[in-house]
């Protein structure tokens, strides 16, 4: 067994390949990991592109993840199942080792513009969520699992977090990416420990661990107070090393370490550089955790437990109507104070989404997201 595996997130995309490419020249990128649906409108892959894919293909360490499926969406669409097909015949073209999606339902009506947000824990969503995760493995016939999210309207969802999670994978033998980004986010922005919170996560459950940066925004309405937003756009920070560190002893299924970033953070020499600086101290951590753990094999593989049966698919009126209304909230409110006199005198209100526990600085955090995205 190779031990755990230094992973980069590279897509199509001019500047993050420019970035990865002395890693690749040197013989430093053991596995990658592809963000597949982000072409799915491209007819055609370059002829060097898929080569590059085929070659960690064949190999056994590529790695499939997914962006726009948007899992806990009430209401199926003809899109989800195009992503399906889409996915079944990329599956057929490549070896991937395993598939994995985001957490949460997308706002926004156009399939590929929106911002993946929370969802009530319910057994509504625990049962929608999935059976679309077992659609997802019936597809790609390979190990799945699900990314937390680095967005939460409250404490009381930051804590359920990692248990809902660990529902949701369980029919199909699932597995979690753990964001550590995502979860420094959720550290800072509701003041809570790291020893409080990383014991809520299954860890055992933990074959890939994600790490990127991000930035920072003022809250108007907690003056003095800056939520953390996971925007992958700049350098990883050193808690986030830290994390990362800290973490992996933690997980006796890690496969996986993925350093992210977007092209949009990687236009000059000097963020190329550093995000080659972040590949090689998180290569170095990684080469300590396999000295440590020599001769141990992981004693999980998540592969899928049977055949996905024909059925119909789980659907929730109710849900998808809720989900609409929020996304419209959110697109189109012109302030704070009105998106929360909306939310109040709407049916959101004294329901499952527990709007009056929401924060005020993440309800203001989610319009700006909402509203970055709205096309």
């Amino acid at each position: 067994m190779p031990g755990i595996l230094a992973t980069v997130a590279c897509n199509l995309d001019a500047d993050i390949l420019s970035a990865t490419y002395p890693l690749l020249e040197g013989g430093s990128v053991e596995a990658m990991e592809w963000s597949f649906d982000t072409l799915f409108q491209v007819e055609q892959l370059p002829d060097w592109f898929r080569e590059m894919l085929q070659a960690y293909s064949q190999e056994g360490r590529l790695i499939g993840h997914g962006v726009f499926y948007s899992l806990i969406s009430g209401r199926w669409t003809e899109k989800q199942a195009q992503w399906l097909k889409n996915l079944r015949q990329l599956s057929a073209a490549f070896h991937f080792d395993h598939i994995t999606e985001h957490f949460g339902f997308f706002t926004g009506q156009n399939f590929h513009y929106g911002a993946p947000l929370s969802i009530p824990y319910t057994s509504t969503t625990l049962r929608i969520g999935r059976d679309r995760l077992l659609r997802i493995q019936d597809a790609c016939q390979r190990p799945v699992g699900l990314e937390n999210l680095a967005f939460s309207y409250s404490l009381d969802e930051v804590k359920q977090h990692g248990e809902f999670l660990e529902k949701l994978i369980e029919p199909a033998n699932g597995f979690i990416i753990l964001d550590l980004h995502n979860l420094y986010c959720q550290l800072h922005n509701f003041s809570v420990s790291y020893e409080e919170l990383i014991l809520l996560y299954p860890l055992e459950r933990v074959r890939e661990i994600h790490i990127s940066g991000g930035s920072w925004e003022e809250a108007q309405e907690a003056p003095g107070h800056k939520v953390r937003r996971d925007t992958h756009d700049d350098a990883v920070p050193a808690e986030v090393f830290q994390l990362l560190k800290q973490t992996m002893p933690l997980c006796p299924n890690l496969k996986y370490v993925v350093l992210e970033q977007l092209g949009n953070g990687l236009k000059t020499e000097s963020s190329r550089a550093g995000f080659q600086r972040d590949f090689r101290q998180m290569e170095l951590l990684v080469q300590q955790v396999n000295a440590a753990r020599t001769g141990l094999l992981p004693d999980n593989l998540f592969l899928p437990l049977s055949a996905f049966p024909d059925s119909f698919v789980e659907e929730d009126e109710a849900l998808h109507q809720q989900q609409v209304l929020l996304s419209q909230i959110l697109e189109n409110a012109p302030s704070y104070q009105e998106a929360q006199r909306l939310l109040q005198t709407s049916s959101l209100a004294h329901s499952d989404w527990r709007i009056e526990n929401w924060q005020p600085y993440m309800l203001e955090t989610a319009i700006r997201i909402a509203q970055k995205w709205k096309k």
